[in-house]
């Protein structure tokens, strides 16, 4: 009995190989087509289609589940489909074309923050708690049944990156327990519930400005839940703008909203409560550095923001 593998980004492509180690018998892998990357825009295959050509996978590069695809699927005579992060909606006939069907690990506990961005969304609203769900695809989004799930506390200081990446191996550890429930039939599927229903969208570049009218908490979690992608940023006053990567929140200082200085040897932004202390940055143009090395090459009076 085999798995198809639908996944494109590295999160995925770093599951897909422990899967093949612990000996999921996955025969056929599915990831978008090549993509332009960096600066010159150079064709790229995706993480999952690298990781693949290394496992000596078949690999199929489609953005869309076309006739021609869904024969290719036939042919390899797959039993069911995982998917994580395909970046692809599956509708019909795709959904029909597996025995078995399709499953979904999501990021998070569903019902909660369903959609494309589940883990930057939790880490934005200041969650304590999150988890991995694995669904079965129908035609809603990530409203299926769900198979499996279990819950994960979020660590302090933990972004975007570091979460996920933790999250994709408790979604690697999740499917291995449930791949022989799948194959034996003998899965039990519970409706999601009702209530606690939130959508994840991604997150957009105007979301990202950091507004130092709002709280320092607030901010930091903007911080830790945009990094690396769009990234946090503000305009620094006369100057242009500036990515924030890391930041910490305190409970008080002295200063006006915008307003950036050195604070007990702190790269401190005054906020609407508290104050944002910022580790490390990117000014327009120029690398990451921290916030201490960015600030020396600037006047004596610094503000932050649009709204100041």
């Amino acid at each position: 009995m085999t798995i198809l593998f639908a996944g494109t980004p590295e999160t995925a492509a770093e599951s897909l190989i422990s899967l093949v180690r612990q000996g999921a018998p996955i025969s056929l892998v599915l990831t978008r087509l090549d993509a332009p990357v960096g600066r010159k825009r150079v064709s790229t295959p995706s993480p999952v289609a690298q990781v693949a050509l290394a496992l000596g996978l078949p690999v199929i590069k489609t953005n869309s589940i076309s006739t021609q695809v869904i024969e290719a699927i036939h042919e390899a005579k797959i039993s069911f489909g995982l998917v994580i992060a395909y970046g692809v909606i599956l509708r019909e006939p795709a959904l029909s074309a597996l025995p078995k069907g399709w499953f979904n690990v999501h990021f998070s506990l569903l019902p909660k923050w369903r959609g494309a961005a589940p883990v930057q969304r939790s880490l934005i609203a200041g969650d304590t708690v999150t988890g991995v769900t694995v669904f079965k695809i129908d035609a809603g989004l990530d409203t299926g049944d769900i198979v499996a799930s279990v819950p994960a506390q979020i660590e302090p200081n933990e972004n975007a990156t570091d979460l996920l990446r933790r999250l994709g191996g408790l979604g690697v550890s999740l499917l291995l327990e449930v791949i022989p429930q799948i194959q034996s039939g003998l899965i039990r599927l519970s409706p999601q519930s009702k209530d606690e229903v939130s959508i994840a969208s991604k997150i957009s570049r105007a979301e990202a400005e950091l507004n130092f009218q709002h709280s320092a908490a607030t901010l930091e979690n903007l911080v830790r839940g945009s990094n690396p992608e769009p990234g946090a940023w503000t305009k620094v006053q006369g100057v242009g703008d500036l990515k924030v990567f890391e930041a910490r929140s305190h409970p008080s200082f002295a200063l006006e909203p915008g307003q950036c200085c050195v604070v007990s040897g702190m790269v401190m932004v005054g906020c609407g409560q508290g104050s944002l202390e910022l580790l490390e940055v990117q000014p327009a143009g120029k690398t990451r550095m921290s916030a201490s090395a960015w600030l020396r090459g600037l006047p004596t009076k610094v503000l932050l923001g649009s709204d100041v």
